[in-house]
């Protein structure tokens, strides 16, 4: 089975950089340009699907502060009130690294804007590793397997998967 399909062009690249207000980590870059998983984002038209994984990790950690619960230490003392939580949460998630889309949950860091940031398979609080790197990524979503090598820190999102 071919999980690949044809890449984008540099100047697609740049629109939806533009657009979503994103940098797209070199390696990821390099790798678009010359190709994109089947089932992937299309950055030139899936507008509406892009827009709602690039919340999703506020939504997902909003829902688990909400409906599970669960409240990172590192943002002070819990509020009563769900508004404030929800200001607190949305405040927090501004100020870490924003998490790029690659297929369904799994997320890659923006930042550092360097080759070799981890993947991310997101789900709230629920966060772990998907691989250390994009090929290592791609190895393990591809391939069935769930081998993770040594990983770059990223700040929270790094701290959540070892919570």
């Amino acid at each position: 089975m071919n999980n690949w399909t044809s890449g984008f062009t540099q100047s697609e690249l740049d629109r939806a950089q533009e657009r979503y207000d994103i940098r797209f980590p070199p390696d990821l870059a390099a790798l678009l340009l010359d190709r994109s998983p089947v089932g992937g984002y299309n950055w030139n038209a899936d507008d509406h699907r892009i827009q709602e994984m690039l919340a999703w990790p506020t939504e997902l950690l909003l829902f688990d502060v909400d409906e599970n619960g669960l409240w990172w230490p590192g943002w002070g003392e819990r509020p009563a009130e769900k508004g404030a939580r929800q200001e607190v949460v949305r405040d927090a998630v501004r100020q870490v690294p924003k998490l790029i889309p690659l297929l369904g949950h799994r997320f890659i860091p923006q930042t550092p804007e360097i080759a070799g940031n981890p993947v991310f398979s997101m789900h709230g609080f629920d966060t772990i590793y998907y691989g250390a790197n994009l090929i290592e990524y791609f190895e393990n979503e591809f391939g069935g397997t769930h081998l993770i090598g040594e990983t770059r820190y990223v700040p929270f999102w790094s701290d959540i998967v070892d919570w």
